[in-house]
């Protein structure tokens, strides 16, 4: 399994995962982080709990802090059924 940082994501991100207790990626974050961090498209399944959320906001945040006018992100997300 990778870690943070093997996927790109920049050192002082890593070591904020690593504070918020975030050792390792999940297999969702796995395949979507590179992705992102490249500008290309990405869409991610994967159930409740397993780390979507932080698969899209950690590139993202990491590409706002490199450049905070140069980013578009799209973000869709179903709503829950009951």
């Amino acid at each position: 399994m990778a870690d943070f940082a093997s996927l790109g994501l920049s050192d002082w991100l890593v070591k904020q995962c690593k504070q918020l207790g975030v050792n390792k990626p999940t297999p969702v974050q796995e395949h979507c982080i590179p992705a992102i961090l490249e500008g290309r498209d990405c869409m991610g399944c994967a159930k409740t709990g397993s780390g979507k959320t932080a698969a899209f906001v950690l590139p993202v945040v990491q590409k706002l802090s490199e450049d905070p006018y140069g980013i578009f992100c799209l973000v869709l997300t179903p709503t829950r059924s009951v």
